[in-house]
């Protein structure tokens, strides 16, 4: 058996691994849509990774999602447009706020005495 023969059997055991931790710490339901699974149609769920790094799979689940496969496939052209076109020019840049709502909250609870 070839080397390139290896690559994708230990990629598929990799991935079935965490699928198995993700379909046992998380309910069986899509993380965009809602869309809830059972077993007979549990091949449809996906394990998405938040970071998009597939080598990165903590065993807490923290950057696993599971994603039926249309949000799944929608998640990564997102992914994929944004890094290919940078972000869209009708984003607009959130500036800091710079009012404190609670500055003289203490003088206000004291007026009422």
């Amino acid at each position: 058996m070839s080397k390139n023969n290896d690559v994708p059997q230990a990629y598929v055991k990799q991935e079935e691994g965490y699928r198995i931790k993700a379909l046992r710490l998380s309910p069986w339901v899509c993380g965009r849509c809602a869309r809830e699974f059972e077993y007979s149609n549990l091949r449809e769920l996906t394990v998405h990774h938040v970071d998009h790094n597939h080598s990165n799979n903590p065993e807490d689940g923290s950057n696993w999602e599971l994603l039926c496969i249309y949000c799944h496939d929608n998640e990564h052209n997102k992914y994929h447009e944004h890094i290919m076109y940078g972000g869209s020019t009708t984003e607009r840049k959130v500036e800091a706020a710079t009012h404190s709502p609670f500055a003289d909250l203490k003088s206000l609870l004291n007026k009422s005495k």
